[in-house]
């Protein structure tokens, strides 16, 4: 048990709430494990690097879309269906984010906190 990795960032939820931090969490280690190449496109990779990489893409998703996903052996199709799969949020998400950014003052908070915890709420 001690060998198993902890997962360094939340998975992306099944409605995909989150998947546009997730994914970007994903590129950032990918890189920094010097895997992203991995999920780019007209890549050469070997069969080493395509499995690490898809062994840590399948612990950092949510255990609905492992399943989902089962058949999935490569690490750049898998991004491919999740994109596919939540892509519309783009859509969705950032207008209304825009739209409580412009809408956020300062002053409409009792605290700090508050404030903040708002800003993060946007922000995420």
């Amino acid at each position: 048990m001690a060998n198993i990795e902890n997962q360094k960032f939340i998975a992306p939820d099944i409605s995909g709430k989150n998947y546009l931090s997730w994914i970007l969490d994903v590129k950032l280690h990918l890189s920094a494990k010097k895997l992203r190449h991995t999920i780019d496109e007209d890549n050469a990779v070997s069969n080493e690097e395509r499995a690490t990489a898809l062994i840590f893409l399948r612990h950092h998703i949510n255990d609905d879309l492992k399943y989902e996903y089962l058949t999935v052996e490569n690490p750049l199709e898998l991004c491919q269906n999740l994109n596919d799969k939540f892509e519309h949020l783009k859509v969705v998400v950032l207008p209304n984010a825009l739209n409580d950014w412009s809408q956020l003052r300062f002053q409409d908070f009792k605290t700090v906190s508050e404030y903040n915890s708002t800003l993060f709420k946007i922000v995420s």
